[in-house]
């Protein structure tokens, strides 16, 4: 099967089909917006994206983590095209390409990356951002089995990206809903994706694939921030399973102080009650990052070893503050939270994030950047929580459904 990463042509196969991107074919995102292009998945609806206060939640939103097309067909061939968005940060290492990643009756078929696209090129130090046009490119897969069967194709999580054709050598239908319970999970840039290999395999991918659930992530590259607007598109998004990964974006902007933490978690599991008050609703701590354990932010990037291709971040803020939250703060709290809200909420449930990944994990697999787990430590991650999460006598036992509990 032919899914090239680095060997593009951009031209159109003559003779294939095309098949309208409609609703019925996307599975992950909250709303699909008309551009002059295509459409455009987001993991926000309209109304949220209208109150996000900042361009990193409006970038994260968009950038598709969990999304898919999902369809049945018999076709051999299948050609994607999309305009996508790449992120390059001045001074820092390239980024790799986003990877698409296919998958035929439930088992990875093939991998590839799109051409062309715009640059967004985004400085560190200043806060400055320019986009810069490009063209429409083609994400192609071949040689696939001359029978019906189930397609997924997983968007990458690195690139904002706009659907603009789908095409392929036999009729597309919508795939069958096989009765898994939606699982709709939050958090930050390691739920979104961070330094995954691809985008089956970032943790909440791998764990809804060995859970046996259907993904929406809501991981928002630093952004998981206890935001009312989030909480609200949480309450009104039909799920099964929830849970919220709370703290290293609080603790590495320094967001708030240790006043207002316990009645921001209290109000945004509030809202996620107000539309979900019986599902198992587990909430995640920190995994470990030793920089933050004990030291407050605001985080900020270390630029030494740039001319080595290698840019880290340190913490730098006032460890004898005790106002200041750390995650050593967050976990405490997080826990004493959970415990005495559970009291009344028989479904409510925590887990210490270093049970996923702790300081054994640390010294074998340590955080590249310091902040960000790579790809062994993505799928170490993804097996734990399965493990725990999904287990039979686990908080988000994954029983069959096919209505998610609102």
């Amino acid at each position: 099967m032919n899914s090239p990463l680095d060997d593009h042509d951009n031209s159109p196969t003559p003779g294939l089909l095309t098949t309208p991107l409609t609703a019925d074919l996307v599975r992950g995102a909250l709303d699909l917006e008309r551009t002059e292009h295509g459409v455009l998945p987001h993991r926000l609806p309209a109304r949220a994206r209208k109150q996000i206060p900042d361009g990193q939640l409006a970038m994260s939103e968009a950038q598709p983590s969990g999304v898919r097309l999902v369809f049945r067909t018999r076709a051999t061939v299948i050609e994607l095209d999309v305009l996508r968005t790449r992120l390059v940060y001045e001074g820092a290492p390239p980024r790799p390409d986003g990877v698409y990643d296919l998958v035929v009756d439930g088992r990875p078929a093939g991998r590839a990356t799109a051409p062309g696209g715009r640059t967004l090129v985004v400085d560190m130090r200043s806060g400055a951002a320019e986009t810069r046009p490009g063209p429409v490119g083609t994400v192609r897969f071949d040689g696939l089995p001359d029978r019906m069967k189930d397609v997924e194709i997983w968007l990458t999580f690195r690139e904002v990206t706009e659907l603009v054709a789908l095409r392929t050598d036999a009729p597309v239908e919508p795939a069958a809903d096989h009765g898994r319970p939606v699982w709709l999970h939050h958090g930050s840039s390691i739920s979104h994706g961070s330094d995954a290999e691809s985008p089956t395999t970032t943790w909440p991918a791998l764990a809804a694939s060995l859970g046996g659930a259907e993904l929406v992530n809501l991981g928002f590259g630093g952004s998981a921030l206890l935001d009312p607007l989030t909480a609200r598109a949480m309450r009104d998004t039909p799920a099964d399973l929830i849970s919220v990964k709370i703290g290293i974006n609080l603790v590495n902007l320094d967001l708030m102080r240790l006043r207002g933490f316990g009645p921001a978690v209290h109000g945004f599991l509030d809202t996620i009650r107000d539309g979900h008050p019986t599902a198992p609703l587990l909430v995640i701590s920190p995994l470990l990052c030793p920089i933050h354990e004990d030291t407050p932010g605001p985080a900020a990037p270390d630029f030494s070893e740039a001319a080595e291709g290698k840019v880290s971040f340190r913490a730098t803020g006032d460890p004898s503050d005790p106002t200041r939250l750390t995650l050593t703060v967050i976990r405490r709290e997080l826990s004493r939270i959970v415990a005495e809200r559970a009291a009344e909420d028989p479904y409510l449930h925590h887990l210490d994030g270093r049970e996923l990944y702790g300081e054994k994990d640390f010294a074998e697999l340590p955080l590249p950047d310091q902040l960000h787990p790579d790809a062994a430590a993505h799928r170490r991650i993804g097996e734990r929580f399965a493990a725990l999460a999904f287990a039979a006598d686990g908080p988000l036992a994954s029983a069959p459904s096919g209505t998610p509990e609102r």
